[in-house]
């Protein structure tokens, strides 16, 4: 065990770097295992040598974010816990700007730092990655900051309208009623990012479109920002129909989660053929995302750990042996 210190400059300071109510410093603390706290203008920080240091440098790039923009967000504190616990430096990307003043929105890894680069720099970029790690979140950010700097005249938000071992048919209601369920988490990334009415007035006047995939055949999108999510759970065919609607001035971004997927048995996905197929054709950009990636909950990464993990004998199977 070994202790350490570093001096902070006020007690404004302190609260800043510490967060209301403490929460970033218990988010620190969780992390990483150490003992923090403050004494006469200084944060202490005990523990083992490898994650006092840890520590030390989460703390000392937090007080440099906190000079530069007088405030510490939750997604600081991640971001910057990423690059400590992962030894990459999480890459200084400049926020998002959406229509909520209150909603910048960072990268909170480097690899969501690389597929937001790779979605600027790129006219179709090919995401894959597990649960949490942002691939439609921040694809939406992407697209609803370029509608607002009016470098689109449309956003177009798909879902492949596969069941998770469900059937549509038994769902109650008519058509739409039965797709709506498949494209509400894009209707929830959109809702963090621009406020109800503003959504409505846009879906009403064809600005914003929420479609399922099989609405996109036979159109060509000129001037548009298209996302296809859950893209694991198309076919070779509806991936070609897909990528083959983009239009003059038009970005695409494809996202989806390749050990997911709900296809039909022996059905290749059109995502795994895509990233195979495309990886090589210059300005399609194609970012793979991983556990270190995951922003969600702490518990959503163990659980993709678990379920990773080769065919771990259950309990029940361990006594009957």
């Amino acid at each position: 065990m070994i202790e350490t210190a570093i001096s902070v400059l006020s007690s404004e300071a302190l609260l800043t770097l510490f967060g209301t109510r403490d929460q970033h410093l218990r988010k620190i603390r969780d992390a990483l295992g150490v003992r923090i706290s403050s004494v006469d203008g200084h944060v202490r920080i005990e523990g083992e040598e490898q994650d006092v240091a840890r520590a030390t440098e989460a703390l000392e790039q937090l007080q440099q974010v906190a000079q530069r923009h007088e405030a510490i967000s939750p997604e600081d504190v991640d971001r910057v816990l990423a690059g400590v616990c992962g030894g990459e430096p999480a890459d200084e990307f400049p926020p998002v700007e959406v229509y909520r003043p209150d909603r910048g929105i960072r990268p909170r890894s480097p690899g969501q730092a690389r597929y937001m680069q790779a979605i600027r720099d790129n006219g179709v970029v090919l995401c894959s990655g597990p649960a949490g790690t942002g691939k439609t979140y921040l694809a939406v950010a992407m697209a609803v900051a370029a509608l607002k700097r009016q470098q689109i005249r449309k956003l177009v938000l798909v879902r492949p309208a596969v069941e998770a071992g469900e059937s549509l048919g038994f769902l109650p209601g008519d058509l739409q009623a039965k797709i709506n369920p498949y494209l509400r988490p894009l209707m929830d990334a959109l809702n963090e990012m621009m406020d109800h009415e503003q959504i409505r007035r846009y879906t009403e006047g064809d600005v914003i479109e929420v479609i399922p995939l099989a609405y996109m055949r036979g159109r060509t999108l000129n001037e548009a920002f298209v996302i296809l999510d859950e893209a694991q759970n198309t076919t070779t065919a509806q991936m070609k129909m897909f990528l083959t609607r983009m239009g003059a001035g038009s970005k695409i971004v494809v996202s989806g989660d390749t050990t997911q997927i709900d296809l039909p048995p022996k059905t290749r996905s059109g995502l795994v053929d895509a990233l195979r197929r495309l990886r090589d054709i210059k300005g399609i950009g194609t970012v793979a995302l991983g556990r270190k990636d995951i922003v969600r909950h702490p518990l959503v990464q163990k659980i993709v750990d678990a379920y990773d993990q080769p065919h771990a004998k259950m309990p029940s199977e361990r006594k009957r042996r």
